[in-house]
């Protein structure tokens, strides 16, 4: 049988397709000259971004009510509020941080990489973040999506079978039509159980110079290996 040939390529976001850690951060600096304070911006971006999976967990199990990804990144904020002391927020500046997601700068190839995927195939965001959430990060950073597909869309989150089963629907393409990139393992391996080709993207700064997880690539599960993002797109395009 001929294989069918690629039409989509699909997109984990958040440190696949934007550095949210250093978004933050620089941002967070700015709050700290303009309030006067010592925030440790760097930890709390790191536990910010961490408790969200957990929550997530609880949800896909049925153990705690959906909510889309700003209300949940909201949530994970008024947590974290008291272990570092942002007292000094009123709160329509907790409202204005808690958008950062919305803010967070594109990977230095992300931009380009998009733009000559697009040349050729559909893009599309395949991400936990909810269609506001994703919209208003691409307007700010200039990512040329096609569409966007949301797992709000069926109020789920990845690694939820349902959320790629919904891709593919919406995009009327088979799953071996389409190609996840990312660069979390995980999104890869639950893509590959619903028939679609993956593409691990190699981000090792995504969790700053120390980063110790997710370090392993999955050379042996994966249909593709890249740098980065205009890396796959050379390699998807040649071929």
């Amino acid at each position: 049988m001929t294989e069918k040939p690629i039409r989509a390529v699909l997109f984990d976001v958040f440190g696949t397709v934007v550095d949210y850690r250093e978004s933050i951060i620089r941002e967070g600096h700015k709050w700290n000259k303009q309030k006067g304070v010592t925030i440790d911006w760097p930890s709390l971006a790191d536990d910010w971004r961490g408790a969200c999976q957990p929550t997530i967990d609880r949800m896909l199990n049925g153990e705690k009510e959906w909510k889309p990804f700003d209300a949940l990144h909201r949530e994970e904020l008024n947590r974290l509020s008291s272990r570092y002391d942002l007292s000094c927020f009123s709160e329509d500046e907790l409202r204005v941080l808690n958008d950062v997601w919305q803010r967070l700068e594109p990977w230095g190839d992300s931009v380009t990489g998009l733009e000559r995927l697009k040349s050729q195939f559909i893009i599309a965001p395949l991400s936990n973040g909810n269609v506001s959430l994703l919209t208003h990060m691409a307007k700010h950073a200039g990512l040329p999506w096609d569409l966007i597909l949301s797992p709000e869309f069926i109020k789920s989150y990845k690694p939820d079978p349902a959320v790629f089963q919904m891709a593919y629907h919406y995009l009327g393409l088979d799953p071996d039509e389409i190609v996840m990139a990312a660069a979390h393992p995980s999104d890869l391996q639950a893509a590959a159980e619903q028939g679609m080709k993956t593409a691990y993207i190699c981000r090792p700064l995504e969790h700053g110079m120390n980063q110790i997880t997710e370090t392993v690539t999955p050379e042996d599960d994966c249909d593709y290996m890249a740098r980065d993002i205009v890396d796959l797109a050379n390699q998807l395009i040649d071929s």
